[in-house]
């Protein structure tokens, strides 16, 4: 989409702090962090949010997990604990409308989050 701010990250057109990639998908540093790890990862195909992943059923949602979680091992995040959260709509946050799960970690995650 060419007014999406992550499908001009994925083509190299909007700079991004990328920490991890597969053919897949695209992992990043968030400019706004909210805990010490705070790494956004994408699909590269644009989904607006998580249920349009879902609904996607091509095992893209299973490679945006599995990335997930080996941004948490690479950050050193893993052994610890942390948190992978998709905000799916405006009501729940989600400000950028393509799919992104937030990876956190690096400090105590209380419950409720926030």
């Amino acid at each position: 989409m060419s007014d999406c701010l992550f499908c001009k990250i994925v083509a190299k057109e909007v700079q991004a702090d990328v920490v991890y990639e597969t053919d897949r998908t695209l992992a990043f540093r968030d400019i706004n962090p909210q805990a010490p790890t705070h790494v956004l990862v994408i699909p590269k195909e644009h989904h607006a949010n998580a249920a349009a992943l879902a609904e996607a059923d091509d095992g893209l949602a299973d490679d945006v997990l599995k990335a997930a979680h080996a941004v948490a091992v690479q950050e050193g995040v893993a052994e610890g604990g942390y948190r992978v959260v998709f905000n799916t709509g405006p009501g729940a946050g989600q400000t950028v409308f393509h799919v992104h799960a937030h990876v956190l970690g690096g400090r105590g995650l209380g419950w409720p989050p926030g």
